[in-house]
C-alpha cells in the first residue's frame, strides 16, 4: 500500500466518524450493565432501604451571592428524611443580601449554623471552613441554588457507613428549568450523556468526576489528600482525581436526586462549560503524569477517554478549518474538505446517537415518569452541544498552559429561571 497516497482528511473524519460511535456503544453497555445490576430491582428513590445505624451527618452549603435561591435551598435541605444532621452555611463574602437571609433562617431552621467569611475566598476555600467547623465525619456537600431530594441524604451517606475505602458518593443531578430550548436540551444532557457516562465509568473502574453540585465525603478521605484544592478552577474534578489516585474509592448513586438550575443563554452555557473544560485540562497537566504508575493504572481508562475526546476536539477544528479555507484557496487533494453536510456516516452517526439517547431515557423514568417527552429536544443536542464542547475544549487547552497559579474565586454564574 502506498501510504503517500492516503489522504489525511480521511484518517481525520474516521477518526472524528468512529471516536463518538465506539464510545457511545462503550457508555451504553457499561451504563445497561450498571443498570440491570444495581437499578432494575433496587428500592424507588422515594423509599431507600433501611440502614444498620444512622450517624450524624454534617450538610455544607457554600454560597456566594445567593440572594435568589438561599432560602428555598435550605428549606430543602430541612426536609430531609434523616434523623440526625446540621445544616452549614458558608457565607463566602456575598455582596447581596445572602448575609442577612442566613442570619434570618436560623430562627426558623434549628439545625442551621453559619458561617461568613469577610471576603470571597472561592468555593474550594469555603468548603474547607465548613469542614472545620462540621461536628461529622460524614458531609454531604450541596451547591447553594439546588433543591435537594428528601431521601437523598439517606442514599448517600448508606454507601459511606457501607465500606471503610468509600471515600466519596455523587448524586444525580437533575435540571429545574425548561422552558426554553437549551434548558430542554440539558435535560437530555445530564440523564443521557452525564447519567449513562457515570454508570458506565463506576461499571469500569473509576469516574472522571463527582458532581460538585451534590456529593458525599468522608472526612478522613478528604484529610488523607488534602481537602480541596483552591488553586484549581473546577475542584470537583481534581479532588475527583485525588482521592481515587489515593486508593479512595467513588461511587454513583442515581437515587439520590438534586434539582439544579443552569444557564440558558449562549453566553451564560460558554462561560459554564469552558470553566469545566478549563478544570479538566488543568488535571490533565496536574496528575496526568502520576496516574501513568502502574499502582494506579485503574486511572488509565479515565485519562485515556479524556485525551481521546480532547484529540477529538483539535481533529474537528482542524476539518472544519481545512473545508471553510478550501472555500477560497485551492488546497493539496490531500487536504481538501469536500463538504461538511452529513452523507452515509452522518446518518449513522445520528442513528447511534439516538439510540444512547433512547437507552438512557429509559434508564432514567425510574427517576422521571415523563422524561420521555423531552426525546424531540434531545435532538438537537449534537448540533448544539458537541460543538460547543469541541470549541471550549480548544480553548480551554491553551488558556489553561497560559494561565497564572491563582486562588480561583467565586463568579456568580448565569442561571436559567426554574419552571
Amino acid at each position: 500500500m502506498d501510504w503517500s497516497s492516503i489522504a489525511w482528511t480521511r484518517w481525520m473524519f474516521n477518526f472524528a466518524f468512529f471516536y463518538p460511535i465506539i464510545m457511545a456503544f462503550f457508555w451504553m453497555t457499561g451504563g445497561v450493565y450498571y443498570y440491570l445490576r444495581r437499578e432494575r430491582n433496587a428500592p424507588r428513590p422515594d423509599a431507600p432501604p433501611p440502614m444498620p445505624h444512622t450517624p450524624f451527618v454534617s450538610v455544607l452549603v457554600p454560597c456566594f451571592n445567593e440572594e435568589d435561591h438561599i432560602v428555598s435551598t435550605i428549606t430543602a435541605l430541612s426536609a430531609q428524611m434523616y434523623p440526625d444532621f446540621e445544616i452549614i452555611a458558608i457565607n463566602d463574602g456575598s455582596s447581596d443580601r445572602t448575609r442577612e437571609l442566613l442570619d434570618a433562617l436560623v430562627a426558623d431552621h434549628p439545625r442551621l449554623r453559619v458561617v461568613h467569611l469577610a471576603e470571597n475566598q472561592g468555593k474550594a476555600n469555603a468548603l474547607r471552613m465548613g469542614t472545620l467547623a462540621a461536628a461529622s465525619d460524614y458531609l454531604v456537600c450541596v451547591d447553594s441554588d439546588a433543591m435537594l431530594d428528601p431521601h437523598a441524604v439517606r442514599w448517600m451517606v448508606g454507601h459511606l457507613i457501607d465500606g471503610p475505602r468509600v471515600g466519596a458518593v455523587t448524586g444525580n443531578p437533575r435540571i429545574r428549568n425548561r422552558t426554553t430550548l437549551l434548558g430542554r436540551m440539558q435535560i437530555g444532557e445530564f440523564s443521557a450523556i452525564i447519567g449513562l457516562i457515570k454508570r458506565a465509568q463506576r461499571t469500569y473502574g473509576r469516574l472522571f468526576t463527582i458532581s460538585g453540585v451534590i456529593c458525599a465525603f468522608r472526612r478522613t478521605a478528604l484529610h488523607d489528600v488534602g481537602y480541596w484544592s483552591d488553586q484549581m478552577v473546577t475542584e470537583d474534578i481534581d479532588i475527583s482525581w485525588r482521592l481515587q489516585m489515593a486508593g479512595w474509592d467513588i461511587r454513583y448513586e442515581p437515587n439520590a436526586l438534586c434539582w439544579i438550575l443552569m444557564p440558558e443563554t449562549l453566553r451564560g452555557l460558554w462561560s459554564q462549560r469552558l470553566r469545566w473544560a478549563c478544570g479538566g485540562v488543568e488535571v490533565l497537566l496536574s496528575h496526568g503524569r502520576s496516574v501513568l504508575a502502574w499502582r494506579k493504572r485503574r486511572m488509565w481508562g479515565v485519562l485515556l477517554e479524556y485525551m481521546l475526546s480532547l484529540a477529538w476536539a483539535y481533529v474537528m477544528l482542524t476539518i472544519i478549518v481545512l473545508w471553510l479555507v478550501g472555500m477560497f484557496v485551492t488546497l493539496p487533494p490531500a487536504w481538501h474538505v469536500e463538504t461538511m453536510l452529513p452523507r452515509w456516516h452522518g446518518v449513522v452517526l445520528a442513528f447511534v446517537c439516538m439510540l444512547q439517547f433512547g437507552t438512557s431515557l429509559m434508564i432514567e423514568r425510574r427517576y422521571e415518569t415523563k422524561l420521555t417527552r423531552h426525546f424531540y429536544w434531545v435532538i438537537w443536542y449534537p448540533i448544539a452541544f458537541w460543538m460547543l464542547g469541541m470549541f471550549t475544549a480548544v480553548v480551554a487547552f491553551p488558556r489553561t498552559l497560559l494561565r497564572r497559579r491563582r486562588r480561583a474565586v467565586w463568579i456568580s454564574p448565569d442561571r436559567g429561571a426554574p419552571a
